[in-house]
Formats: C-alpha cells, sequence, structure tokens
C-alpha cells in the first residue's frame, strides 16, 4: 500500500510517500512557521513528483492531528479528509505525542516514555507510554509543575523536555526536543494501526484546550433598539 502522510501541527509543512512494502519513496518538508494552508498541496505534489507517484496511486492518507498549532492541525486534518473523499481511500489520525514516543521507544527499547510539548501559557501537553508503548493515560494539558512531578523516572521527548527535566532536577535521557516527530514516523503508524483496522474512523483533531485566538469585543457597538 501507498500512504501519503502529512503533518501541518508545528511550524513545518511535511509530506511523505511511503511504501509498505519497501519504505519511504519520497519527501518534502518546510520550516516555514505559518502558511500552511498555502503551501500544503505543493509539498505533497513535491514528494509525489520525487516518489514517481500521483495522487491515484495513494491507498491511504495519514495526518497528524496534534496537540500542535491550533490552526495547523485544521488545516491538515481538513485536507487528509478532503484527499481521502476524493480519492476514496481511508485517513487516519495520528497524534503527536504518540509519534515522538515511537521514536523515543525505538532509540531507548524497554523505557518508559514522557512525550511534552511546550503548549504556552505556562502549559504542557504531555502522554506518558509504560516500556510496552501502550499508554497509561490519555493525552492531556497539563500545568508545567504537574508535569514536572510525573517526569521523574521516564526518558523525555518533545518541545518541552528539556525545560521539564531541568526544573525536576533530574538527568533525564531526553530523545528529541521538537515540537513533531519525523514524517515517515505518522507513515509507519499509519500503516501499523491499518493493518489491524482496515477502515478507521475519520480524523479528528486532538484539541486538549480552546484556541488561543479570541473574537475581539472591545470595538462592539452596542446595538440600538429602534422605537
Amino acid at each position: 500500500m501507498i500512504i501519503l502522510a502529512i503533518d501541518t501541527a508545528s511550524t513545518l509543512c511535511a509530506a511523505c510517500i511511503w511504501d509498505t512494502g519497501t519504505g519511504e519513496r519520497g519527501r518534502e518538508v518546510i520550516d516555514l512557521g505559518k502558511g500552511h494552508a498555502e503551501h500544503l498541496i505543493a509539498a505533497i505534489d513535491a514528494a509525489l513528483d520525487r516518489a514517481g507517484l500521483a495522487y491515484a496511486d495513494l491507498g491511504a492518507i495519514a495526518v497528524s492531528v496534534g496537540p500542535g498549532s491550533f490552526t495547523g492541525v485544521r488545516i491538515g486534518v481538513a485536507t487528509a479528509r478532503g484527499l481521502a473523499l476524493a480519492l476514496d481511500v481511508p485517513a487516519i489520525g495520528i497524534s503527536t505525542l504518540d509519534a515522538l514516543a515511537l521514536e523515543a521507544r525505538e532509540a531507548h527499547p524497554g523505557r518508559e516514555v514522557q512525550s511534552l510539548i511546550d503548549a504556552g501559557r505556562g502549559q504542557v501537553y504531555s502522554a506518558h507510554f509504560d516500556t510496552e508503548g501502550a499508554p497509561v493515560s490519555a493525552p492531556a494539558v497539563e500545568d508545567f509543575n504537574d508535569a514536572v512531578a510525573m517526569a521523574a523516572g521516564a526518558i523525555l521527548t518533545g518541545s518541552a523536555a528539556s525545560a521539564i527535566a531541568k526544573a525536576a532536577g533530574i538527568d533525564a535521557t531526553i530523545v528529541s526536543s521538537a515540537a513533531t516527530a519525523d514524517i515517515a514516523t505518522y507513515a509507519r503508524l499509519a500503516a501499523e494501526r491499518l493493518a489491524h483496522d482496515p477502515q478507521p474512523a475519520r480524523p479528528v483533531p486532538l484539541y486538549l484546550r480552546g484556541a488561543d485566538a479570541k473574537p475581539q469585543t472591545a470595538f462592539a457597538v452596542a446595538r440600538k433598539t429602534v422605537p
């Protein structure tokens, strides 16, 4: 099966073509900060070109569902669902926390893993995994100090890992300080899950808190009632 994986949950706009028989065929990764909507389709086209494939060759779509950038996640999920509908193929969502944890577990087998992504406002997105990779608890947004208390004993990964280890005063093994995993990791996880469930539920954004942007109210004009 040929899988297209896309990730717009962080500053990266990433696409990867993965063949479940032979591995990676092509990728395009752009570190652009913002503007995912304007660049994502071009990134997908570039990855397909490098693989020598077309949209019609795709058998499934994988997408990072976050947590991460509220707007970025929304763009990625909407694109994945739209392509899956147009191509009549399954789409599957993969959490950034799961993808980071897989890379950490592969680097250090048999260890517990804590995925930690900086969420701003003194909070982190967090998920803990046991030595076999099974989630110990559901992904959550934690206050920084609460995340510090949970860090002991696990290897750490994610953009908040270094700050958490320093605050906890522990000499933790830190696998990655990135806000997302390598794009091929999303494809590999998707292939594994599709092998067990060929018709997964449609991906939805993993929003662990509300959007940072709020509607403006300061300039609202009071409504006048006409007698």
